[in-house]
């Protein structure tokens, strides 16, 4: 999920969890050009952030064995420039599924949702290939659970129900 993948390079770069926040925060005064990470683009509809979380991890410890300080330097740059790679990879999948699909509404939800680039960059994709962007109130993008939850309940109302034995699939094809 691009939520662990933020996570985890805030956490290489000794940054508090969660991650997503601070290198949001970071990044609006940052370069996104500094940096260049390598895109896990895998076919179809489906996301994979472990090629590029390596890559960030691999870039990063190649730049700090030339210069110890290359972190706390360009911190903001290197935050700029990960963020980009990862919304990147978001967009290319959303832009194909628009085209593919038709789609005319787009809807955002989970802790992701409060990301700034994110929210900008689908903003000027509703405008360029007139779309309506849902953008929920920011109270509402910290904790996924709120969504599941209001799903569960909107579902109970409507007296759609899965049996006890459910069990979840990572691996589920869609």
């Amino acid at each position: 999920a691009v939520g662990e993948a933020f996570d985890k390079a805030a956490k290489i770069l000794g940054l508090p969890y969660p991650g997503g926040p601070v290198i949001d925060k970071l990044a609006q005064t940052g370069n996104p050009d500094f940096m260049t990470f390598g895109r896990s683009l895998v076919d179809g509809y489906n996301f994979s952030f472990s090629g590029m979380k390596t890559s960030f991890l691999y870039n990063l410890q190649k730049k700090v064995k030339e210069d110890p300080d290359f972190v706390a330097k360009h911190l903001n740059d290197i935050c700029a420039s990960y963020q980009n790679a990862l919304l990147d990879v978001l967009f290319k999948k959303l832009e194909l599924a628009v085209k593919d699909y038709g789609i005319k509404h787009v809807a955002i939800a989970g802790g992701v949702s409060a990301n700034s680039g994110l929210r900008k960059r689908l903003i000027q994709l509703g405008t360029d290939k007139n779309l309506t962007i849902y953008l929920p109130p920011f109270e509402y993008t910290m904790d996924n659970a709120a969504m599941i939850g209001i799903a569960g309940y909107y579902n109970l109302l409507a007296e759609e129900t899965a049996p006890l034995s459910i069990s979840a699939s990572a691996k589920i094809k869609f």
